[in-house]
């Protein structure tokens, strides 16, 4: 895929007076990053900015994507401690550190990453994140079907998220893989995933538009399904080989 590789927006949605969502997108670092604020005006993009700032400084220090994503929970906390936005606030967060030939993938709630790819075994397309979720729980235990999952009253009560006050350590979900020739990661809030279905966002991707208009598709599909939250979508190919020393300091650490 010829540059770009990447593509980031964001979309305050038509129902929000703000945008809580964050999204960081540091090629430079081969790190991308979507943070999605909770706790209302002024205090949840507070959150989401501490996070997506807070763990972009870490990994920019050398420092694995689950110890910042941690750093970025207790970031949150002091900030509630000190005075900065208020107490309760919090984030979820999904973010995708990547090299030349493998990535991994963190979160922590319920913002996602899906895997569109075609190669000569036909397309795929699959979630590669599970919700921390009530209705995730629900769907684990038994007591709900995949089906009601999307209906449920209760679907977006999430189980955990950086700035919880209730626990220490946040439990950080992981995942490594191999980049394929024709992978195309989306990471994106839960904005896009309440409105718009996994198969809609499946028949987007499927179109093999240039990646700019896939993301401002995939916006456009959740405002025209009402908009009722704040929206953000990263589109990631595999890097081009040699990409840091092809855009040297044109990229910002």
């Amino acid at each position: 895929m010829p540059l770009p590789y990447f593509y980031a927006t964001t979309n305050i949605g038509l129902k929000r007076e703000n945008n809580e969502d964050t999204i960081v997108s540091k090629p430079g670092d081969n790190l991308w990053i979507v943070a999605d604020g909770m706790g209302g005006h002024a205090s949840g993009e507070v959150a989401s900015e501490i996070a997506g700032k807070t763990i972009a400084e870490n990994v920019n220090q050398g420092k694995p994507l689950s110890i910042a994503i941690q750093s970025a929970h207790k970031a949150i906390l002091d900030a509630a401690e000190s005075g900065i936005g208020h107490f309760g606030m919090g984030s979820t967060v999904v973010a995708l550190k990547s090299s030349s030939n493998s990535y991994q993938i963190a979160w922590v709630g319920d913002s996602r990453a899906y895997l569109w790819s075609d190669d000569e075994e036909g397309p795929l397309f699959t979630q590669l994140t599970v919700d921390h979720s009530y209705v995730q729980m629900l769907y684990e235990s038994g007591a709900i079907s995949r089906e009601e999952m999307l209906t449920h009253p209760e679907k977006n009560i999430i189980t955990q998220c950086l700035g919880s006050v209730d626990i220490d350590q946040v439990r950080v979900d992981l995942i490594d893989r191999e980049w394929q020739r024709n992978d195309l990661i989306l990471l994106c809030s839960d904005g896009l995933t309440d409105a718009v279905d996994n198969q809609s966002i499946c028949n987007i991707l499927a179109k093999g538009k240039e990646i700019s208009e896939t993301a401002q598709e995939l916006i456009q599909a959740a405002l025209s399904r009402g908009g009722r939250d704040n929206i953000s979508v990263i589109l990631i190919a595999k890097p081009p080989s040699g990409i840091r020393r092809m855009l040297g300091s044109l990229i910002p650490n």
